[in-house]
């Protein structure tokens, strides 16, 4: 029997469309298509894993600013201004919690819903995220993918640990946020007399504590649910687990409460944050003791809670219970510096981080015994670290600075007010003053810009913005400057 002749859709190479164009035609172009834009972003990413940090907080602020600026994510069906949206979103990505618009009143549940999505995808970290899900459908990391997740802050200090780092990060944090609803969505059910009104409360304190981020769905703040003790606690510890970062977790995890069991990281970061937590509530307790506008009228058990409260909440969580502006002055200056130290490395916290304030410590107390190296619990630091952290500290110290003098020309304030603002911007706290709702567009660009800044990190800010980086391969003559 003779073959039978080809049919035109096998001749062509696929099944004839109406245009002339084949299916495997057209898949071979979207394969081709695919192929060079997995080529440009992989070009992006081992160019420069900061950078690419940079452009992926970058985009995703401004899909959200996109979305919060349509007229149904306000609660009245308008648009919102275009400096408005813009804060609340990298406000929101960057897990900071200043607002100029009231979240309870301005935004609909659509709005919310979108802010919600923002701090969770801005907790998790943008990079993590992409991390993530090729580890879920390669079920396994390049060694680009593994080293621009390191450059994004998620590190160890091993780079075969960062896939199994990231795997932990969801589970902590989705294991974590469903704990603390858990607890929190019987008391806000209670307090608004709603299961739907509690869940969705409970749903969202607990990713905005977890994340460290200070959103509230009250309009005078937790000052609503200062009277329930188990709702304060729980934000509280939500915050404070959030700021202790992921690769102390997976110490944790991995070595219990073995206090000799643990690494050096792990050991400076518990060590600090409890020390730094302690103080921050004492030296509150004292100065708010005769301020009514606080703490001065309550009893001596309830000023120590609240004391304790806005120790954590200083470390990077934002809430507030009361008028943050009723604090006396010596109580601002205070939580500027612990908003400016902030939490653990690589976690939803802000600030230059506990391990720089404890290796510049360990820098100074080297110094003044005479030792030529920096050593901490039988370990040596290596010099490399003592030269980021004190990069982290001084670009840190002239970010504020700068953004401080022109708050204080935008806004026309005295320095106290702009000074606080900034800071907890740039530490990704969000207590405020009010400088953010009161301040004109131009201030409020700059205090996002803070956010951005303060979020992203200011080591990969600055290598982000680095146009080459280059290899010195002579040495100059050594010689001392006169210091002190």
């Amino acid at each position: 029997m003779a073959p039978r002749p080809a049919s035109p859709a096998r001749r062509h190479g696929g099944l004839p469309r109406p245009d002339g164009v084949s299916t495997l035609e057209s898949s071979s172009e979207l394969r081709t298509a695919l192929r060079r834009s997995s080529r440009a972003v992989s070009s992006v990413v081992s160019g420069s894993p900061a950078r690419a940090a940079l452009s992926a907080f970058l985009l995703v602020s401004l899909v959200f600013t996109a979305l919060l600026s349509l007229p149904w994510a306000s609660a009245d069906g308008r648009p919102t201004a275009l400096h408005d949206a813009m804060f609340t979103a990298v406000s929101a990505v960057s897990v900071t919690g200043l607002t100029t618009l009231n979240t309870a009143e301005h935004w609909s549940v659509a709005g919310q819903v979108i802010i919600l999505v923002a701090i969770q995808i801005g907790g998790l970290g943008i990079l993590s995220m992409a991390s993530l899900l090729t580890l879920a459908v390669s079920r396994h990391l390049g060694l680009r993918s593994k080293l621009a997740t390191q450059e994004a802050g998620m590190t160890t200090g091993n780079v075969g640990e960062v896939g199994r780092l990231l795997r932990v990060v969801v589970v902590t944090v989705l294991s974590c946020e469903a704990a603390l609803a858990v607890f929190l969505v019987p008391h806000f059910a209670a307090e608004s007399g709603s299961w739907l009104t509690g869940l969705w409360h409970g749903v969202f304190y607990s990713v905005s504590a977890f994340n460290n981020a200070g959103f509230s769905l009250h309009v005078d703040g937790l000052s609503a649910v200062a009277h329930d003790p188990v709702i304060l606690t729980v934000i509280a510890v939500g915050v404070f687990a959030g700021a202790l970062g992921f690769p102390v977790v997976m110490v944790l995890l991995d070595k219990g409460w073995r206090y000799r069991a643990w690494n050096l990281h792990t050991k400076l970061t518990v060590e600090v944050t409890l020390a730094l937590l302690v103080l921050g509530a004492v030296l509150l307790f004292f100065f708010e003791s005769g301020n009514p506008g606080t703490n001065g009228d309550l009893g001596v058990v309830e000023r120590i809670w609240r004391s304790l409260f806005g120790s954590v909440m200083t470390r990077s969580g934002g809430f507030a219970i009361d008028d943050t502006n009723a604090h006396r002055p010596e109580s601002l200056l205070l939580m500027d510096a612990l908003m400016f130290v902030g939490g653990g490395s690589a976690s939803t916290a802000g600030g230059i981080k506990v391990t720089t304030l404890a290796v510049m410590f360990l820098a100074i107390l080297a110094e003044a015994r005479g030792d030529r190296e920096v050593t901490a619990h039988g370990r040596t630091i290596a010099s490399e670290t003592l030269r980021v952290a004190i990069s982290v500290l001084a670009l840190g110290a002239t970010l504020v600075l700068v953004a401080t003098l022109a708050l204080v020309h935008i806004a026309d304030e005295s320095l106290q007010r702009p000074l606080f603002e900034v800071i907890s911007a740039f530490a990704t706290c969000g207590l405020s003053v009010g400088i953010s709702a009161e301040a004109p567009p131009a201030g409020k660009y700059l205090l996002a810009a803070m956010m951005f800044a303060g979020r992203v990190g200011t080591i990969t800010f600055a290598a982000a913005l680095a146009l080459r980086q280059r290899r010195v391969l002579y040495r100059y003559p050594v010689e001392r400057p006169i210091l002190g």
